[in-house]
């Protein structure tokens, strides 16, 4: 890696072979160096956990002018602290999630890896962003979000971000992959519901996949990225990894516990 250029580091919930990170990669490469740490393969709904009863392994997939390529046994969290224990050699000055197959806006936001990956360099004090498609198919065409990739990450570098807030930035998946414009707003309400579906094994036993069905709970609030993704708006959410409730602490005070 090159001294006095930009270091973005990159990781995501779906593997280093998943075409929305290299897509990603693609992007952004000429914005500074590129270093990807990555799963081995496929870890959807890891959220922010790492691994702390298996020894992790790295592994060097790729590497060229500007773009190294790395995986890791372990979690999206695991990729981004051992990328930054082991394989950066300064600071990075932006760390990337995604892009992911599927979205990641509502309360899908607490379960992501992608996330993770961006909480954990805005833990760390990194400027972070997540970047996903509502696509979950493989081969999802990410052409349409080039513009606005670049433009947030360009952003980003010039401008920084306050510390403790990342960006979680959602595409829709619409006709053609025209957008009608982009949107900054708050995280919708929804819940999932029937969220395990039994099945029974030829061997005689039972077993469960996670499947679930997702509820908006405020469909007709036009500020929330639910509302802005189901309008073919890019939703952008300014996140906070700041998980105090302040309008609630006088309420707890006066419990006078």
């Amino acid at each position: 890696m090159e001294k006095g250029k930009p270091l973005i580091l990159i990781s995501n919930d779906d593997g280093y072979q998943a075409k929305g990170i290299q897509e990603l990669v693609r992007m952004v490469r000429d914005y500074g160096d590129v270093l990807v740490c990555a799963p081995e393969g496929p870890r959807s709904g890891m959220s922010c956990a790492f691994s702390a009863t298996i020894p992790l392994t790295l592994m060097l997939r790729h590497q060229e002018s500007g773009v190294q390529v790395w995986s890791c046994n372990g979690t999206p969290v695991d990729c981004v602290k051992m990328a930054l224990s082991n394989l950066c050699d300064h600071r990075p000055d932006l760390v990337i999630g995604g892009i992911n197959h599927g979205d990641n806006a509502s309360v899908n936001a607490h379960y992501s890896g992608t996330m993770g990956v961006t909480l954990e360099g805005c833990m760390k004090y990194i400027p972070s962003v997540a970047f996903s498609l509502c696509d979950q198919r493989p081969d999802a065409d990410f052409q349409p979000l080039e513009p606005y990739v670049r433009q947030i990450i360009r952003l980003v570098l010039s401008e920084g971000l306050p510390k403790g807030i990342c960006l979680n930035v959602n595409f829709p998946l619409t006709e053609g992959g025209c957008y009608n414009g982009v949107r900054v707003c708050r995280m919708s309400q929804g819940t999932w519901y029937n969220e395990t579906t039994k099945f029974h094994h030829p061997r005689g036993y039972d077993y469960w996949w996670m499947i679930g069905h997702y509820n908006n709970d405020e469909p007709t609030a036009d500020d929330t990225d639910r509302w802005a993704l189901e309008h073919g708006y890019v939703a952008i959410t300014p996140t906070t990894i700041d998980l105090t409730a302040y309008e609630a602490i006088r309420m707890v005070e006066n419990w006078n516990i």
